[in-house]
């Protein structure tokens, strides 16, 4: 037996996983009926009250009684097929919790820091900000504009000038000349961290970051008339040029998850090693407080920054918008779904995964040279609202960097028509999932509205050094 048949059974991870472990190897040597050993754990695990005096089961009992996560996971579902068995594991380990009252796993899942990518996970009166994730609020936005199909192929020059103006790539990237937004009259006195960066988060404004973070042009084709809240005219069936972002909070959000993580760990010393990335905050706490005012913070400087790049390339371009639509996907919302069948508030981490209320509009990109889809939520309850948030990772960026060379990768572009500004050969397209399959996936979940296919890409080059 392993860690993950003792998770089925109800084993909590840490000393208690550990000391059935060693239960199951004494019994084992001892000459114990190997048929009968997933009885014998049960049996400790319904009553282990009975067993704290047992010569062989006494330790194991033991650590049950005392074990700081639930004995049970709570129930989750997982979409797709053939996801990487670690991050299957995360979502097990996460519904252990004992905070934890529902979970989802979508089909573009991957592991991740505690909470797997592609993770959902609604907890009770308490946020995980590894959950959450380090770039908080990163958020997908498109723009659909009156710009020429032709200006794709013939104006390419010009598109390109056009993005590298209007926004910063690379880590600590930012603005010598400041952008201008609302967010900076926000309070971000809410959390000693945010008052802190909020300087270097205004430097920042505007820029996209590293990573798998980009800026593209493309082809977006409407399946039939699209309107999106806010907007008074809807979009028509057709194919038009569109703008599509991907990026977060930056630096400022980073930070924001770093201090808040440690001081979850700080407070949760006695949870397992397995769970420390889990840790958590309770919302009745100063701490857990201060976090979720941070955190929705971010949320509006995230979407700042995407307002800022669309708005700075349209006027750069002389583009009016035709139809604007944004999401982010690592965040966490209060919500209230019908958990054991009674409604209640529970606080809903979407790590990697895209918000699918019914009739919510969102975007899920697929790669470079791939695909990506407007959608509209279906709002499976089962799913807890939500949808896969892009094809997901296939191998770690260390992996992509030994495994591809950029002649191959040049090649598949030029077949697909894409033209690359530049990327880390850890973007590369063969390191995603196959979108198709994953949207297959999904049917349950969205609605396919439109389909967004890049012409034009521009990402941090591997090693890119700060701009101005």
């Amino acid at each position: 037996m392993n860690t993950k048949h003792f998770i089925r059974l109800g084993v909590p991870l840490g000393e208690a996983t550990r000391r059935a472990t060693d239960f199951v190897s004494k019994y084992i040597l001892g000459g114990g009926d190997k048929s009968r050993l997933e009885e014998e754990v049960k049996a400790v695990i319904a009553n282990p009250a009975a067993f704290v005096d047992d010569k062989l089961r006494g330790e194991f009992a033991k650590a049950l009684l005392a074990a700081p996560s639930r004995i049970e996971p709570v129930k989750y579902r997982q979409w797709g097929t053939g996801l990487e068995h670690e991050a299957v594991m995360q979502m097990e380990r996460a519904c252990l919790l004992p905070v934890s009252v529902a979970g989802a796993l979508m089909p573009d899942a991957h592991v991740g820091y505690g909470l797997p990518i592609g993770g959902v996970l609604a907890t009770d009166n308490a946020v995980i900000p590894y959950a959450v994730g380090v770039d908080i609020a990163c958020r997908m936005k498109m723009t659909v504009l009156d710009l020429p199909l032709r200006d794709l192929d013939q104006k390419q020059d010009r598109l390109t000038r056009a993005i590298e103006t209007e926004t910063r790539f690379g880590v600590g990237s930012n603005f010598k000349s400041r952008r201008e937004h609302d967010v900076l009259d926000a309070d971000w006195s809410v959390s000693p961290v945010t008052k802190q960066n909020k300087d270097r988060a205004w430097s920042q404004l505007g820029t996209s970051g590293s990573g798998n973070h980009f800026v593209e042009f493309g082809l977006f084709t409407a399946h039939g008339p699209i309107a999106s809240a806010g907007q008074s005219k809807e979009l028509s069936a057709g194919t038009y040029v569109a703008l599509l972002s991907h990026s977060g909070s930056r630096g400022t959000g980073a930070a924001v998850c770093d201090h808040y993580s440690k001081l979850a760990f700080a407070q949760l010393k006695d949870l397992p090693s397995e769970l420390k990335r889990l840790a958590w905050l309770s919302l009745d706490s100063q701490e857990g407080q201060e976090y979720w005012a941070a955190m929705e913070l971010m949320g509006q400087y995230a979407a700042a920054n995407h307002a800022l790049i669309h708005q700075h390339l349209a006027a750069n371009l002389g583009a009016q918008v035709l139809l604007d639509v944004e999401n982010h996907h690592n965040f966490a919302w209060k919500e209230s779904h019908a958990i054991d069948g009674v409604a209640r508030e529970v606080i809903v981490h979407r790590k990697g995964a895209t918000p699918a209320g019914e009739g919510v509009l969102g975007i899920i990109p697929g790669s470079m040279a791939t695909p990506g889809f407007v959608v509209s939520g279906k709002g499976n309850a089962q799913s807890l609202n939500s949808a896969s948030h892009g094809a997901g990772r296939v191998m770690s960026r260390m992996a992509a960097q030994k495994k591809f060379n950029w002649k191959d990768v040049n090649r598949l572009l030029r077949e697909r028509g894409v033209t690359l500004i530049s990327a880390g050969l850890d973007e590369a397209p063969m390191v995603y999932k196959n979108i198709s399959e994953v949207m297959a996936a999904q049917t349950d979940l969205v609605t396919v509205l439109g389909q967004f296919d890049p012409k034009l890409v521009k990402m941090a080059p591997a090693g890119e050094r700060p701009e101005d």
